[in-house]
C-alpha cells in the first residue's frame, strides 16, 4: 500500500473540501434545542390555547351580482345558516382549531348591537333612546343585528356611515357619550375632555371657525391646531403638539351658532381640534318633551362645523365640504352617544350571529368561548344583561372582552377606563365571577400611543392600567387582549415575524402589564390574508403561532375562521353556491399545528426554545424551529424553512446543559411536510386555483445523532419522536 506524505494528505483533504462544498455537501447545518427542564418557556393546552375567531357574517358576500343594499333579512339569515352547518362547518372543524372567540364587529362600524332582539327602549312609545336587551332566556336568539348610530361624528372607519358634523344638515348632530360625564363617572368633566377634530385635507390658511352648537353645548372649550408634519394619530401622535389659537380659548360659552376669529392673521393648518371640558348640561328642547332621560342632557352636541377665514368686514369663507357621504370634510370624535331608534336597523351589514345559534351550531365544540360586550357604543345595563343571559343558559364562557379596538376608535385611555369600570360594576352585579379583560387593540407592531398627558406619558395601555389602579379596580382586569396583523408585502417579511412578536410582547410588559395577567392574541392573520392562498401564508402561520406561544401567550386565535363565498381562503375556499372547492395553504398548516405538532387533547404541552445556524448573507434566519414536549411523552419539533429557493438538510440536537448531556431522535421519527410538491396556488380569476392541493407528505425515518432531516424549500415540517440521552 502506498504511503501518503503529510503534504499529499493536506492536498487531498483540501481538494475534498472544495468538492464537497461545491456539491452542497459542506458540514451539516444544525438546529439546537434547549431541552433543559428548567428552561420551559411556556406551558399550554391546545384545547384552551389554539383557537380561532368567528366574526359577523356579511350580507351578500360572494355575490357581486347582488346589490348589498337590496339584500333581505331572510337572505342574510339563510347565508348564515349555510356557513355554520353541513359540509362547510365540518370542513372548518376538521382544520383543528379548538376554542373560539366571538368577534364584535359592530363596534368597528359605530353601531349599536342588539345582541338580543327582545328588550326595552328607554323611550318605549317612540321605540328610541337606549336599548337594553332582555336577560331572560325565553326565546332562542338565532340572529342579531346592528343599528348605525345617528349621532355619529366620525367620517372614516370600517362602516358605511358619515359624520353628522359636516353633513350639511342642521337637524342632525353629533353628541358625545353620556357615560363619560360626571353624572356617571363621578369625576369632574375636565378629567374626561371630549373633542372633535377636523381634517381639512391639506394645510390651508385659517383664522376662524364657526360652530353650530346643539344641546348640551360646551361652556368651556379651546380651539387648537396640530403642529406636526404627520397626521395626529398613529405615526404622528407624539410628533407634534396641539397648540391653542391665540384667541381660541372660550369660557362661559353661550351655545347657538358661534363664529370665532382665532387669530388676527392666518395660520396654515390641516388639523383643527375643539377640546371641551365643561358642559351646559342642557336638554334638547324636543327630546325634553318626550323623555326625562338625563343621558340626553349631558356631554356635548354639535349640529355642524365650519372652518376657514373671517375678513375684516365680517365675511366668513368656509373651507369645509358639507355632504352626507364619505366625500365630506373628514372629522373624528372622542366618543359617540349610543342613542338610536328602531328605524336605524340595518341588516345589510350582516348577521352578528345569535348567541344561541352560536353555541348550538357546533362551532364552539362545546368548549368555553371568549365573548364580547359592546362597550364603546353600548350601555352598562345592556352588557350586564347579555352576560346574565349567557349565564342563565349555562353556556361555557372563559372570558369577556370589554369592547373592540378602542385605539382604532381614537378613544383616550382614561375614557376607556371610565367605561370599563362602569361596565364591570354592572356585569359583576349580575354575574360576580365573570372574567373581564381587553382592550382588544387593533393589530399593531409597536406601542399604542395617544396624545401625551401632562406627564408626557403617551402609552394607552400604561395609562389605562394607571387609571384602574388609581380607582382601586385593577382586580377587574383579568386578561389582556390584542390583535396582530403584520404586513405581507414581500417574502422577506416572513423573516421579521418572530421579531415582530417578541417586540410587541416586550412593549406590553414595558407598559406595565402585570406579570400575573395572561395575554391573548384574540384575532390575527397576515395583512392581505383574503387576497391570496400562496404557500407563504402557511409558513407565516406556523412561524407566528410558534413565536407567539414562545413569547408566553396564553392563547392565540386565528382569523378568518369562517370562509367568504367567492373569495380565496384563507382557511377554506367556498364558491358562491356555498360549496367547498379548495383548501388553501393555511388549512394544511393549521392541521399540522393542531394535530401533528400539538396533541389535540386538554393536557399541558411544554414549549422550549431552539436556535438555528441556517442563515442567508444578510443574517436572516432561514430555518426556525419550535419544539414541544407533548403529554404522550414524544417531542415534536415544527420547522419552518423560509428559504424559497433552497432545500436544507439539518441535524437536530437536544441540549440539556443541566445534565451535561445531549440528545437526539433515535429509531422511528414521524415526519410530516408541506412544501411546493404538495401545494401550489396559481393566481388568476376571482379565486385563482390550487394544484396540487395537499395533503402534506408523511414519512417515517430512522433517526440517529447523525440523521439529516430534509427540509424542502418554502416548507413547514413537523418531526415527532422519542428522545434518547447520549453523549454526542
Amino acid at each position: 500500500m502506498a504511503r501518503w506524505t503529510n503534504f499529499q494528505l493536506v492536498e487531498m483533504y483540501a481538494a475534498m473540501f472544495v468538492l464537497c462544498a461545491s456539491a452542497g455537501m459542506a458540514e451539516a447545518q444544525q438546529v439546537v434545542i434547549d431541552a433543559a427542564p428548567s428552561h420551559v418557556v411556556n406551558s399550554f393546552s391546545p384545547v384552551q390555547a389554539l383557537g380561532a375567531g368567528v366574526d359577523r357574517l356579511r350580507a351578500g358576500e360572494g355575490a357581486p351580482e347582488m346589490n348589498r343594499r337590496d339584500i333581505t333579512r331572510e337572505e342574510v339569515e339563510t347565508n348564515t345558516d349555510k356557513l355554520l352547518s353541513g359540509p362547510i362547518l365540518a370542513a372548518i372543524l376538521a382544520a383543528g382549531w379548538q376554542p373560539v372567540t366571538y368577534r364584535q364587529n359592530t363596534e368597528l362600524q359605530i353601531e349599536a348591537w342588539h345582541w338580543n332582539p327582545k328588550g326595552d327602549w328607554s323611550n318605549p312609545s317612540q321605540k328610541e333612546g337606549y336599548f337594553t336587551g332582555s336577560a331572560e332566556p325565553v326565546e332562542t336568539i338565532h340572529h342579531s343585528w346592528s343599528y348605525p348610530l345617528p349621532r355619529r361624528g366620525d367620517t372614516v372607519g370600517d362602516g358605511d356611515g358619515w359624520s353628522r358634523l359636516t353633513d350639511g344638515d342642521l337637524k342632525s348632530f353629533w353628541k358625545s357619550n353620556p357615560y363619560l360625564t360626571s353624572a356617571f363617572t363621578g369625576e369632574d368633566d375636565a378629567l374626561h375632555p371630549q373633542w372633535v377634530l377636523i381634517d381639512l385635507g391639506k394645510k390651508v390658511d385659517v383664522n376662524a371657525i364657526q360652530i353650530a352648537w346643539a344641546n348640551p353645548y360646551a361652556l368651556d372649550y379651546k380651539i387648537q391646531f396640530w403642529t406636526g408634519d404627520l397626521e395626529p394619530f398613529y405615526r404622528g401622535t407624539t410628533k407634534g403638539t396641539w397648540q391653542t389659537f391665540p384667541k381660541g380659548s372660550v369660557t362661559d360659552g353661550k351655545g347657538a351658532t358661534t363664529t370665532l376669529k382665532l387669530v388676527d392673521w392666518k395660520i396654515p393648518v390641516q388639523y383643527i381640534r375643539i377640546w371641551m371640558t365643561k358642559s351646559s348640561n342642557t336638554c334638547d328642547a324636543h327630546k325634553s318633551q318626550t323623555s326625562n332621560d338625563k343621558r340626553d342632557c349631558v356631554g356635548y352636541a354639535i349640529n355642524e362645523l365650519y372652518a376657514g377665514t373671517l375678513s375684516s368686514d365680517g365675511k366668513f369663507t368656509d373651507l369645509v365640504n358639507h355632504v352626507p357621504s364619505r366625500k365630506q370634510t373628514i372629522t373624528w370624535v372622542s366618543s359617540v352617544d349610543p342613542w338610536h331608534s328602531d328605524s336605524d336597523l340595518d341588516v345589510t351589514m350582516g348577521d352578528q350571529v345569535g348567541f344561541d345559534f352560536f353555541f348550538h351550531s357546533g362551532i364552539t365544540r362545546g368548549l368555553p368561548a371568549i365573548v364580547p360586550i359592546a362597550m364603546l357604543y353600548g350601555t352598562p345595563e345592556d352588557a350586564a344583561n347579555e352576560i346574565a343571559y349567557l349565564d342563565k343558559r349555562h353556556y361555557p364562557i372563559s372570558r369577556i372582552e370589554m369592547g373592540e379596538e378602542p385605539d382604532g376608535q381614537r378613544m383616550l385611555p382614561e375614557d376607556y377606563g371610565a367605561l370599563y369600570i362602569q361596565f364591570a360594576t354592572a356585569i359583576h352585579r349580575l354575574v360576580p365571577n365573570a372574567k373581564l379583560g381587553g382592550p382588544s387593540f387593533e393589530g399593531t407592531l409597536g406601542d399604542v400611543e395617544v396624545w401625551p398627558d401632562a406627564k408626557g406619558n403617551a402609552s394607552f395601555l400604561g395609562r389605562f392600567l394607571d387609571y384602574l389602579k388609581s380607582h382601586g379596580r385593577l382586580n377587574d382586569f383579568t386578561f389582556f387582549s390584542f390583535e396582530h396583523y403584520p404586513r405581507n408585502n414581500t417574502w422577506n417579511d416572513l423573516y421579521r415575524e418572530p421579531g415582530f412578536v417578541s417586540h410587541i410582547v416586550q412593549v406590553w410588559k414595558d407598559d406595565g402589564l402585570p406579570p400575573d395577567v395572561p395575554f391573548f392574541m384574540t384575532e390575527g392573520n397576515m395583512e392581505g390574508y383574503e387576497k391570496t392562498a400562496d404557500i407563504k401564508q402557511a409558513l407565516w402561520l406556523a412561524d407566528y403561532v410558534g413565536s407567539m406561544m414562545t413569547a408566553g401567550a396564553s392563547g392565540t386565535f386565528y382569523f378568518h375562521y369562517i370562509p367568504t363565498p367567492g373569495h380565496p381562503g384563507p382557511l377554506l375556499t367556498v364558491d358562491r353556491d356555498y360549496r367547498v372547492v379548495g383548501y388553501p395553504a393555511q388549512y394544511f398548516s393549521t392541521q399540522m399545528i393542531t394535530k401533528e405538532w400539538a396533541q389535540p387533547v386538554d393536557a399541558m404541552h411544554q414549549l422550549f426554545k431552539a436556535s438555528s445556524d441556517i442563515m442567508d448573507e444578510s443574517g436572516n434566519v432561514l430555518v426556525t424551529a419550535y419544539p414541544i414536549k407533548r403529554p404522550d411523552g414524544n417531542w415534536s419539533v415544527m420547522l419552518v424553512n423560509r428559504d424559497r429557493d433552497h432545500d436544507h438538510a439539518v441535524k437536530l440536537k437536544f441540549a440539556n446543559a443541566e445534565a451535561g448531556q445531549n440528545s437526539f431522535f433515535p429509531g422511528p421519527v414521524d415526519q410530516v411536510t408541506l412544501g411546493p410538491s404538495q401545494y401550489q396556488w396559481h393566481p388568476g380569476g376571482t379565486m385563482g386555483h390550487i394544484d396540487p392541493d395537499g395533503p402534506p407528505l408523511r414519512s417515517t425515518l430512522n433517526g440517529s445523532a447523525d440523521t439529516l432531516y430534509q427540509l424542502p424549500k418554502a416548507s413547514v415540517t413537523v418531526l415527532r419522536g422519542n428522545i434518547s440521552i447520549g453523549s454526542k
